[in-house]
């Protein structure tokens, strides 16, 4: 059960922001997730979707995991859950979304779908970065601004993950030596292209079927970048169907050469998961720094 001693400061952020007096009748928890916990409230004013972390530790997370919702939903070319509020209620920081309620894929949903991201990747700024660091899990994630993407992607990517990873001795001397030269080499190996509204970790468990038959995003690490990181993300942990990665290159095209920047643009959400999990990951980040 969430803390009672919680459930009033939620139900009175709720009410100031719907501007009706909100009663919590039930909090159904939901299980799934790695970082934070999850629940659905069921209020006299419908249902909504809450996630608790520790405000402790993570004091701005849902903060800026709230503005990259209102970044990718002001676009309007893709579902994206409506950000209610955000707040502390004792130690627990929280976020309280639209509750998605889940439906049956339309027979072109991945066609959709793939139409939606390439809209959302022609979204555009001058500058590779965003206005300030975010999350990614429970990693702050750097944005600060560069005009080139090989930079950033050194700078605010690759080496802080690494050097995190080094310290936690889940990288070894060699592997981190081999991350460095490819940061040298990023410039040659990336193609120009114009910074993209990214979602920033777009894997099959950060989307859902709503019930118009469409895809719906969440749980975003937004930023702009470079397009290809994206894609690549979306080939992790299972991938997307071959429907979604067809009609997406028949609509924006990749450059030449994307099939053997896959693994590349794959280093950063591998760091992730071995900083944060360590294990079998190991051998993926290594596998990938051989092969680059």
């Amino acid at each position: 059960m969430i803390d009672e001693i919680i459930k009033p400061d939620i139900a009175e952020a709720l009410s100031a922001e719907l501007s009706v007096k909100i009663q919590i009748k039930e909090a159904e928890r939901i299980h799934g997730g790695d970082i934070n916990e999850t629940w659905r409230l069921r209020t006299n004013a419908g249902s909504w979707f809450l996630k608790l972390n520790d405000a402790r530790r993570y004091p701005d997370m849902f903060l800026r995991e709230q503005d990259g919702l209102e970044e990718l939903r002001q676009t309007g070319h893709i579902g994206v859950p409506q950000p209610i509020c955000h707040g502390r209620a004792g130690n627990r920081a929280f976020l309280v979304t639209e509750y998605l309620e889940k439906g049956t894929a339309a027979n072109d949903f991945w066609e959709n779908f793939a139409a939606a991201v390439a809209k959302l990747h022609q979204q555009t700024q001058p500058y590779f970065g965003l206005s300030a660091a975010n999350y990614i899990g429970t990693i702050k994630q750097y944005n600060t601004p560069y005009s080139s993407w090989a930079v950033f992607y050194a700078f605010n990517r690759l080496l802080p993950l690494g050097r995190m990873a080094y310290d936690q001795h889940r990288l070894d001397k060699q592997m981190m030596q081999q991350l460095e030269s490819i940061c040298r080499r990023l410039p040659e190996l990336f193609p120009d292209e114009p910074p993209a509204l990214l979602h920033g970790d777009l894997w099959s468990g950060n989307f859902l079927v709503g019930t118009n038959g469409k895809a719906y995003i969440f749980d975003p690490a937004v930023y702009y970048g470079h397009r290809e990181m994206d894609l690549a993300m979306t080939r992790l942990f299972g991938g997307f169907d071959t429907r979604f990665y067809y009609t997406y290159h028949a609509i924006r095209p990749l450059e030449a050469g994307w099939q053997q920047r896959i693994g590349l643009c794959q280093l950063y959400p591998l760091l992730v998961h071995l900083v944060l999990f360590g294990g079998n990951y190991y051998s993926d980040v290594k596998e990938i720094l051989n092969g680059i």
